[in-house]
C-alpha cells in the first residue's frame, strides 16, 4: 500500500510538472477566439481590437472565428468542448449566461464549462422613443402613457430571448405596465424601424442612438445604469428618473474552457487588462458608449456568477423557449 501511494504521489507530481511546463511555454501556436455571432456585430466590435493587442503582446496570432447560430449557443458549445489548453477562447456576453434557460439543447452550462478571464466591455442600454410616434419627454410620462393605453405601445427588441427582450419584461414587472413586444432579428433592423416609426420605443445601446438623439429624431428617456452616459450627458439614469435599481447592461468578457491551467488564465488576464489600457482602445470604447474598469480574475468571476443568476431568474420567469 505504501509503495502504491508513493507511486501515485510521484505520478501526480509528474502530471503537475508537465502542466506547468506546458503553461510556461504557452503560447507556441495560433490562438482561436470564438465569437459566437456573425462578423460585424457588437461582439466583433470589441473582440477584434482586443485580440490584435493581445497578439502583439504574445507574439502569436489570435484569429477570430465567427461561429454563429441559435442565439450564440452553437459557437459557445464548440468552445465549451475545446481542449483546455489556452488555444481556444470565447468572447462571451450577458445573453450566453442564461441561454440554457431559453435553448433547452444549448449544449453547455456557462458557469460549469467556462473559466472567466476578464471583462472586455460593459455597455448600458438606454430607453428611447421616437417622438413622432410617442411624444413623451420623461420616463414618468412614458410609464403614464403605458398604463393609460395598456398593451398598445410597440416596443422593439433585438430578438426573442435577447437582453433587450428581457429588459422589456423586467420593465413591465417593475412598473406594473404592459407593452407590446415586437421582436426583430438583430439590433440593426430594430433601430431602423424605430427611426421610421414602425415601433415607438426600444432599449438601445448609447453608441447606436446618440447621433439620432442629438438630431432630435429620437428622444432618450433614461439610461439603465448606475451612472450617466458620457455620450448622453443630459439623460438621467433610471434612478434619477424615478425607477430605482433598474439595470440593463450588456457586457462582453473573455472566457476559456473550465480546466485551463491557472498560469495560462493569469497570462490571458494580464494581456487583456493591458490591451484595455491602450489609448486607441479606450477611444474606441468611448465611441461605443462602453466602459470597463481594472479588476482581478476573481472579481470578474464573482460578477459573472451574480449577473448570471440575476438574468437566468428573469429568463426563467419569462418562460421563453427556443428550438
Amino acid at each position: 500500500m505504501i509503495g502504491l501511494s508513493r507511486r501515485a504521489a510521484v505520478a501526480g507530481m509528474m502530471a503537475m510538472g508537465a502542466t506547468g511546463a506546458r503553461a510556461a511555454d504557452w503560447p507556441e501556436r495560433t490562438i482561436t477566439m470564438v465569437v459566437p455571432y456573425p462578423a460585424g456585430g457588437g461582439s466583433d466590435t470589441f473582440a477584434r481590437p482586443v485580440a490584435a493587442a493581445m497578439a502583439d503582446r504574445f507574439k502569436q496570432s489570435i484569429v477570430i472565428d465567427n461561429k454563429s447560430g441559435a442565439g450564440g449557443t452553437v459557437g459557445t458549445a464548440v468552445a465549451a468542448r475545446a481542449p483546455a489548453d489556452g488555444y481556444t477562447l470565447l468572447l462571451g456576453d450577458t445573453g450566453l449566461t442564461y441561454a440554457p434557460e431559453i435553448y433547452p439543447r444549448a449544449g453547455f452550462d456557462f458557469g460549469r464549462d467556462f473559466a472567466p478571464i476578464s471583462a472586455v466591455a460593459r455597455v448600458p442600454y438606454v430607453l428611447v422613443v421616437n417622438p413622432a410616434r410617442l411624444d413623451v419627454a420623461t420616463l414618468a410620462a412614458f410609464m403614464a402613457a403605458a398604463k393609460k393605453a395598456s398593451g398598445s405601445i410597440d416596443v422593439g427588441s433585438a430578438g426573442l430571448g435577447s437582453v433587450t427582450h428581457l429588459a422589456i419584461g423586467l420593465f413591465e414587472e417593475r412598473t406594473g405596465t404592459k407593452l407590446n413586444h415586437v421582436p426583430y432579428r438583430g439590433g440593426a433592423p430594430m433601430l431602423q424601424d424605430l427611426l421610421s416609426g414602425q415601433v415607438a420605443a426600444a432599449f438601445v445601446v448609447a453608441g447606436a442612438v446618440a447621433p439620432h438623439v442629438r438630431t432630435g429624431k429620437l428622444r432618450a428617456l433614461a439610461v439603465a445604469s448606475r451612472r450617466r452616459e458620457a455620450l448622453l450627458p443630459d439623460v438621467p439614469t433610471m434612478d434619477e428618473a424615478g425607477l430605482a435599481n433598474f439595470r440593463a447592461t450588456i457586457w462582453f468578457g473573455l472566457f476559456a474552457p473550465r480546466k485551463t491551467p491557472d498560469a495560462i488564465l493569469d497570462r490571458l488576464h494580464a494581456a487583456t487588462q493591458a490591451a484595455l489600457e491602450e489609448e486607441k482602445i479606450k477611444a474606441m470604447w468611448i465611441e461605443q458608449g462602453a466602459r470597463v474598469e481594472p479588476e482581478s480574475r476573481a472579481d470578474f468571476a464573482r460578477f459573472v456568477a451574480a449577473d448570471s443568476e440575476r438574468w437566468s431568474r428573469i429568463a426563467k420567469a419569462a418562460n421563453i423557449k427556443m428550438e
